[in-house]
């Protein structure tokens, strides 16, 4: 049964990332690996998270950056920016009920607020919860940047050149012109 549950986590979190990817106009080519790198990501979360409990930012930051390596050589393969296959990829794993959860708490609090006298105690739950939820969101949205920009910054400048042909001169040229 958690095979099928990883499965189908990574197939809606294929067709969340395609979605994403669409808005954003790639190249039709890239959408196959769009899916792929939304797909491996999320369950590897999905895997750390509900077999290995890991905490949602660690997993999330794990997934990150196996699609950030992963986007390096699907780069290479579709002759793409990784930036191109990896932000769509990452966007399912945007912690939405957290943020959601935030908002809401604050606005409780805000309605709690109104009503000082009688809801303190209340108004300080609220005060918790939002600032539990904003962290939480905050935190892994931070992480998700970090894991899938790290391998930019461990592969360095072959990163950048995924897209240059091989037999590409132009930068010989004009290292030669005076």
């Amino acid at each position: 049964m958690i095979i099928w549950a990883i499965i189908k986590d990574g197939l809606f979190a294929a067709i969340a990332a395609v979605g994403f990817g669409a808005i954003s106009d790639p190249p039709k080519r890239t959408l196959g690996g769009i899916a792929l790198l939304g797909a491996i990501g999320h369950a590897i979360r999905f895997i750390l998270m509900n077999i290995l409990e890991f905490d949602i930012a660690s997993a999330s930051f794990v997934g990150a950056f196996s699609i950030g390596m992963i986007s390096y050589w699907l780069g290479k393969k579709l002759r793409c920016p990784m930036t191109t296959l990896y932000i769509p990829a990452l966007l399912p794993m945007v912690p939405g009920i957290y943020a959601y959860r935030s908002v809401h708490a604050l606005i409780m609090f805000m309605q709690s607020m109104a009503h000082a006298t009688t809801c303190s105690n209340q108004a300080t739950d609220y005060m918790h919860q939002f600032l539990f939820n904003a962290t939480v969101a905050s935190l892994v949205i931070a992480l998700l940047a970090v894991g899938a920009t790290a391998p930019m910054m461990i592969i360095g400048e072959k990163a950048f050149a995924l897209t240059r042909r091989k037999n590409h001169t132009t930068m010989h040229k004009c290292k030669n012109k005076p």
